[in-house]
């Protein structure tokens, strides 16, 4: 007889709380827990399959080993891990602490002891080389307030919002937009209820997604030309006196630079060039100036796509010169549970240019960023010769050969690399690559708590889970692999509560202490019952400011005005291309979520792949027929730097001259054509030695260049 346990899913970031069926050790079926006060019964097709997730035949269960052939062999996991020490000893002894890195991908993240192991496991041994996912895709969101300063009472949240500015965020399907955007927990109820409350949603987006079909007014704008629109809504606002003046006047420095910046920016420049009614960008600049709550958010597209930091400063602009922040006595919604932070102050913090500060990248003069290393550049410092070469990596939870950015450069570097360990449930493009492969422990088998999501929720909410099944008994935890690695090596793993054990193993409740010891709430309360816990009786104020605080943000820090200028004095046409290039491509190719996985997780479970076995291109009808290509035919999406295949799919969701695809998709070791059974990967189309930004490198990924023809695929 089965029986049935709360739990939560860790298929993605998004945790939905869920009841699981369990019977004789497997799980037999997952629902949504509709007793949960945060969820309410939401979960989505995706986490739905973790039955087949963790007892499905494409499951890794033993630790494999590359053979002198090229293929693989099982070994002990006990072995692998000696084996693995020994030559990461030697190449500490041959090359020095910095030549050994870790990558920590998405599922990484979804094991809430998994990241805080691996970091401290970096710093114990001396090595600077820890790279994450978080400076692939969105690495503006913290270089924008690291230059302008951030104000410390927090944006005002979704669920008070007046107005809701959502710059190319589709969160109904991505389930992630933090930092005052709709929240990700069963998010087409959750703006349901805002707009039957009042709110008023304004959407920049080049689809017609999900959320623009939901919006009051939808600026559809061509790709990359979000600092064009948004620069022109300041202007706006500046023009006709609709900021906050008192708040600026108290806490805001280089109002009248900025206002002088994007005076070039009006509504009819900016409407010509984004391909948007001027009076529909007037109409949004006064929707959201007129709030009084609420705040612009933006998500993946814009971030990925040309002069992300610009977007991403001139959206903190916008909340700034608004004054979109909480004021001394309003309740902080949500101040973290499992991390409390620091106190909420109505006050202004100066500026914190981390990547001025710290280790290099020894390529591009990149910097550092929350104490992370550029993955825009691990390919390179695998590539590169001489002091400071990495020549060891552990990847945890990620896949680099679909998502890092130059496809063909990051496969060099992997079969160039001394070891390459690769911790992964299936056998992925980049696993395929690696001197060794160690099975992770799944979610269902492993006690967890909602750390990544924790400040996220509009509530004080957290979600401790216990194991439900029995791990496969050579499958590891990822923060295990490095508990090993230190013991074997004897070097420290210093967690925030205390030094890890290495004579002993430390349970996963005695590591999750270690690493967070000053929740809000006590651990044993949080442990206390099964599911998720709203704890209303956390209650946290916005103080007032500290006597003397007067730190001002820097609305024009340096460079900024000439960034502007050079946007401005760009050549544009109807064209994808800007400058030389305006006229040589006729398409822009623009990422995209698809409901059914999670970057490149989820390819291969049966359910999900009745809905799709690859990443279509999806072209307007009137681009397809002007080209004599069909819904079904495979085209080939050429940019500047490499070429791909894809299949064409009419959608009159994107505007022409576009093309949407998402990432995560595809194998370069495949046969050309399976491109209808694993897709294809955009990430080979990106330059990253060209086109980046100057801080940690950020690619660009998103409103690329391409032109588009039809091919014979036999």
């Amino acid at each position: 007889m089965s029986t049935r346990h709360k739990s939560y899913c860790r298929f993605c970031h998004a945790y939905c709380a869920i009841e699981v069926d369990v019977e004789a050790g497997r799980a037999l079926a997952i629902r949504g827990d509709t007793s949960d006060p945060m969820y309410g019964g939401y979960t989505c097709i995706k986490g739905r399959q973790l039955p087949e997730r963790h007892h499905g035949p494409g499951r890794i269960r033993e630790a494999l080993k590359r053979t002198p052939g090229g293929g693989f062999e099982t070994i002990p996991t006990r072995q692998a891990l000696d084996e693995i020490a020994e030559r990461i000893g030697e190449i500490l002894g041959e090359h020095g602490p910095r030549a050994v890195a870790s990558y920590c991908g998405s599922y990484a993240f979804q094991n809430s002891a998994a990241l805080a192991v691996a970091r401290a496991w970096h710093q114990g041994l001396g090595s600077p080389s820890f790279y994450t996912s978080v400076t692939i895709d969105q690495p503006a969101k913290f270089i924008a307030p690291a230059r302008v300063g951030f104000f410390g009472s927090g944006l005002h949240g979704f669920e008070t919002a007046d107005v809701a500015l959502v710059i190319g965020n589709n969160a109904i399907i991505s389930q992630f937009s933090p930092f005052g955007g709709l929240p990700p927990f069963n998010p087409v109820k959750r703006l349901g209820d805002a707009q039957r409350r009042g709110l008023t949603l304004v959407v920049i987006d080049p689809r017609r997604t999900d959320m623009a079909r939901r919006a009051a007014i939808h600026l559809q704008l061509r790709p990359g030309e979000d600092p064009t629109l948004l620069s022109a809504m300041l202007r706006v606002i500046f023009e006709e006196e609709l900021f906050d003046r008192e708040f600026c006047k108290r806490h805001v420095e280089g109002l009248d630079a900025l206002r002088a910046a994007v005076d070039g920016f009006t509504p009819e420049y900016a409407a010509r060039r984004a391909g948007v009614p001027a009076e529909d960008l007037v109409a949004a600049a006064r929707l959201f100036a007129a709030g009084p709550r609420g705040a612009a958010t933006t998500g993946t597209g814009p971030n990925m796509a040309p002069r992300p930091n610009l977007t991403e400063h001139l959206t903190l602009c916008l909340n700034i010169v608004c004054g979109r922040f909480n004021r001394e006595g309003d309740r902080v919604p949500n101040p973290g549970i499992l991390v409390p932070g620091p106190t909420r102050r109505e006050q202004s913090h100066p500026p914190r240019p981390s990547w001025e500060h710290g280790p290099k990248a020894r390529v591009r003069n990149l910097g550092t960023m929350l104490g992370e290393m550029p993955t825009a550049a691990l390919a390179d410092e695998i590539l590169t010769p001489g002091e400071g070469q990495v020549h060891a990596l552990l990847s945890v939870g990620g896949n680099p050969v679909v998502a890092w950015p130059n496809q063909r450069k990051v496969v060099r570097a992997l079969e160039a690399i001394d070891l390459h360990v690769a911790v992964d449930v299936e056998m992925s493009a980049s696993a395929k690559l690696a001197h060794y492969i160690l099975p992770p422990v799944l979610s269902l088998e492993r006690a967890d708590v909602t750390l990544l999501s924790d400040g996220w929720y509009e509530s004080p909410y957290v979600h401790y889970c216990d194991a439900l099944l029995p791990a496969p008994p050579e499958c590891i935890e990822e923060w295990e692999l490095y508990w090993e690695l230190a013991q074997r090596l004897g070097t420290p793993i210093d967690l925030p509560g205390g030094s890890l054990s290495l004579s002993q193993r430390p349970t996963k409740a005695q590591v999750l202490e270690c690493a967070l010891p000053t929740p809000r709430v006590a651990w044993s309360e949080i442990r206390r019952q099964p599911g998720g816990r709203i704890f209303d009786e956390v209650d946290v104020r916005v103080e007032a400011a500290k006597p003397g605080a007067d730190a001002r943000m820097n609305l024009v820090p340096d460079g900024i005005p000439d960034e502007l200028r050079e946007v401005h004095a760009e050549a544009f046409s109807q064209g994808a291309g800007y400058g030389e290039q305006r006229d040589a491509y006729t398409h822009r190719l623009i990422s995209r979520r698809l409901r059914q996985v999670y970057n490149s997780s989820g390819h291969q479970l049966s359910k999900l792949r009745e809905k799709g076995t690859t990443n279509p291109a999806f072209v307007h009808p009137d681009d397809l027929e002007q080209m004599g290509i069909a819904t079904g035919d495979v085209i080939e999406i050429r940019s500047a730097h490499a070429a791909i295949l894809g299949i064409a799919m009419a959608a009159d969701d994107v505007r022409p001259g576009v093309v949407s695809m998402a990432h995560a998709w595809g194998d370069p070791s495949a046969d050309p054509k399976q491109v209808r059974d694993i897709g294809g990967s955009t990430n080979a189309l990106v330059d990253d030695e060209s086109d980046f930004d100057p801080f940690v490198g950020m690619a660009r990924q998103s409103a690329i260049p391409v032109n588009l023809r039809r091919v014979e695929i036999p």
